[in-house]
């Protein structure tokens, strides 16, 4: 790994809680996320990593606790505020508009962005034409660093599955996301596309300097390239370090690595 300087806490989740009726999905989860780093989040399935990203930004809105992003805390926020104070955010089942290009689809990143109306932007004019040609060099940019310019107008759904997450992962850097959170981005790759999908993800977290969180089944690729890593298992937390600290951790090879590894 690079040596990268990793900063202060820039999302510190303190003593969340959340259930839905008597089901308690997350039970008292505590843990920071430093500027700079890859922070992985694993554990078993129904161990709550996906509802604590729904809670990082805004979609659940967690019984207990609070979140705190560069120093501004909130309980209460919905996933615009959290998307405008500078989270992003890509998701485990692929939410793309699968009629539209590629371009669109990762234009559609930059409303966030936007400063001229809907109005003004669908009768194109003066500055909102202006506008669309800047955001779209930006967009062109991020087709370029992902490698997909022969795929620009070509409409999503056409794409195959690995190329179709990478259209995802540029959507979410379109918003230029101070944290990104990526919910298993290699799920359901091949061997090579999740090689691919890891490149990407440091060259991010190394050029664009951008902080990821990481929720990822894949062990080896947690390993390779996380900093830090949380482990859940049924909604508590039960490891919590560098990988080599949870590698070893008996409660952590327990509940998830099991004892043969």
């Amino acid at each position: 790994m690079s040596t990268k300087k990793i900063g202060d806490v820039i999302l510190d989740v303190q003593n969340i809680s959340l259930s839905f009726g008597g089901v308690k999905a997350l039970t008292d989860i505590s843990f920071n996320v430093r500027e700079h780093e890859i922070r992985s989040i694993i554990g078993p399935n129904g161990a709550g990593k996906s509802s604590m990203l729904n809670c990082i930004n805004g979609v659940y809105q967690p019984q207990q606790g609070s979140i705190t992003f560069r120093g501004q805390t909130f309980k209460h926020m919905n996933s615009r505020q959290v998307a405008e104070m500078g989270v992003a955010r890509t998701f485990q089942n692929l939410a793309l508009f699968k009629g539209m290009s590629v371009l669109d689809n990762i234009m559609t990143g930059r409303n966030l962005r936007m400063k001229t109306n809907l109005f003004q932007q669908a009768l194109r004019l003066g500055a909102a034409e202006r506008e669309e040609t800047l955001q779209r060099e930006k967009v062109e940019r991020i087709i370029d660093f992902l490698e997909i310019p022969a795929y620009r107008k070509v409409p999503v759904g056409r794409l195959p599955y690995g190329l179709q997450k990478r259209v995802d992962l540029g959507r979410a850097l379109a918003m230029e996301p101070q944290v990104l959170l990526l919910d298993e981005p290699m799920a359901g790759m091949n061997v090579e596309e999740k090689q691919d999908m890891c490149r990407f993800i440091l060259d991010v977290n190394d050029e664009f300097g951008t902080t990821i969180v990481l929720i990822e089944h894949d062990m080896g690729v947690v390993m390779d390239i996380s900093d830090r890593v949380v482990v859940l298992d049924y909604g508590k937390k039960i490891g919590d370090g560098a990988p080599d600290e949870v590698r070893s951790n008996e409660d952590v090879i327990r509940a998830y690595l099991g004892t043969s590894h």
